[in-house]
């Protein structure tokens, strides 16, 4: 059974365009969240003077993916102690919020969002609402980047680099038991993909391995695909 989640994170074409490659995710839908008049148009919505955000609704598969993880790559894209701007946009139109049609979802929001908060050592200014009303945007704002290439994007260009590598190491290493070979695997599919020098992993804690800078006696594991990667094992 598919579900929804609400999000709002500044210019809603580069989020629902972010969303759009996540698995997982069935559809997408850019609009207007939590204003107080009906069937708001973009021009209206402009003024800041309706209390709507730009927000994109994201129908997903929770078999293929959780919540947990779609608040948390929602985390990764924008600025979350930025009060009503994003990028060059700037507005209570741009505010961020995460908004939620179901209670049963707030307690998995919610700790997220503490999460978040021991990271940056402070509260976020990212709204945390039930979803009170949603109405869609016109037709010329949906799947605004795939219709026009090269058109404006707040995001900047490495988060989707970032979450087709993210998913493709997730697909990698998906039924590798050995934890070894799963860090040795990452390292080397980040440093092929992005070429990132520091690449490598190491122990952190009894046999805790977590990817990061070389430490230690350096080791070399021939991988899959010929790729070497060097590390303290």
């Amino acid at each position: 059974m598919s579900r929804t989640v609400y999000f709002a994170g500044g210019c809603f074409w580069g989020v629902e365009h972010f969303f759009k490659g996540v698995d997982g995710v069935l559809g997408t839908e850019p609009g207007y969240a939590n204003g107080n008049i009906a069937n708001p148009t973009y021009e209206q919505v402009y003024t800041d003077t309706t209390g709507f955000a730009e927000t994109v609704r994201v129908l997903y598969d929770p078999s293929r993916v959780g919540l947990s993880l779609l608040v948390r790559l929602f985390f990764t894209i924008i600025d979350p102690m930025s009060l009503n701007r994003q990028g060059h946009d700037e507005g209570t139109r741009y505010r961020t919020g995460v908004y939620y049609d179901s209670p049963e979802d707030l307690p998995v929001i919610e700790a997220e969002f503490s999460a978040l908060r021991e990271r940056l050592g402070a509260g976020p200014v990212v709204e945390l609402q039930p979803l009170r009303c949603f109405y869609g945007a016109e037709e010329r704002h949906r799947d605004y980047l795939d219709k026009n290439a090269g058109g404006y994007c707040h995001l900047p260009l490495k988060v989707f680099r970032y979450l087709r590598l993210y998913q493709d190491i997730r697909l990698m290493l998906a039924g590798e038991p050995d934890p070894v070979a799963r860090m040795a695997e990452a390292a080397a599919l980040i440093f092929e993909r992005m070429r990132f020098f520091w690449v490598g992993f190491y122990r952190v804690d009894g046999d805790e391995l977590v990817l990061g800078p070389f430490q230690g006696p350096a080791a070399c594991l021939r991988i899959a695909r010929s790729r070497g990667v060097c590390g303290a094992a």
